[in-house]
C-alpha cells in the first residue's frame, strides 16, 4: 500500500518536498510509519516532539492507518 504524507516546517526541509508517498504493508500503526520515516530520513530523529495527524486530528501511536487517510507530520511550532 502507498501512504501519502503531507509535510510541514522542518520536516518539509529535511525531506525536500511538501508531500511524500511511502510503500508499506496494509494496516500499519502510526508508530510503524514514524519508524519507517525515521529510518529513511535519519535527520527526523532529531525532532523530539514530532506528531502525526490523521484526518485532521492528532493520532495516537497505536492508531491503525488506512491508505486513504490524510496523514501529516507535525513538527514543533514556536511563535508568540
Amino acid at each position: 500500500m502507498k501512504y501519502s504524507i503531507n509535510l510541514f516546517g522542518i520536516t518539509k526541509e529535511i525531506i525536500g518536498n511538501t508531500l511524500i508517498e511511502i510503500e508499506m504493508e496494509e494496516s500499519i500503526k502510526v508508530a510503524q510509519l514514524l519508524e519507517k520515516l525515521k529510518d529513511d530520513y535519519p535527520k527526523l530523529r532529531a525532532i523530539k516532539s514530532l506528531l502525526v495527524a490523521v484526518n485532521s486530528e492528532y493520532a495516537e501511536q497505536d492508531l491503525i492507518l488506512n491508505f486513504r487517510d490524510e496523514i501529516a507530520l507535525i513538527p514543533p511550532v514556536s511563535g508568540g
